[in-house]
């Protein structure tokens, strides 16, 4: 059995990695992904919490949280296609006005 220990320094390098991906891109889509990373540390962190909960709520809201997850990919990446399509680029420091 793999210790808690183990999954927590997963979780966190997998959270700062995600966060530093976040705010260094300035492409939209890789900012998306940073955001993914940091969903699915929360994840880990869910499942390995859980690990001694007999009611599995761990395991059962962390797939609640993937399902968000797509979800919000799928929106997220159709506001990202018509954003390139109105500005044609998906640099965020070119795209700060919705008025353009």
């Amino acid at each position: 059995m793999i210790p808690i220990e183990h999954y927590l320094l997963f979780s966190a390098a997998l959270f700062i990695l995600g966060l530093l991906i976040a705010i260094v891109k300035q492409n939209a889509m890789m900012v998306l992904v940073g955001i993914e990373l940091i969903l699915n540390a929360a994840n880990i962190n869910f499942v390995a919490f859980s690990q001694n909960d007999p009611n599995l709520s761990g395991q059962m809201f962390s797939l609640f949280v993937i399902v968000v997850a797509v979800a919000e990919s799928a929106v997220a990446l159709a506001i990202i296609y018509k954003v390139y399509q109105h500005y044609s680029t998906s640099d965020l420091d070119e795209v700060n006005q919705l008025n353009g």
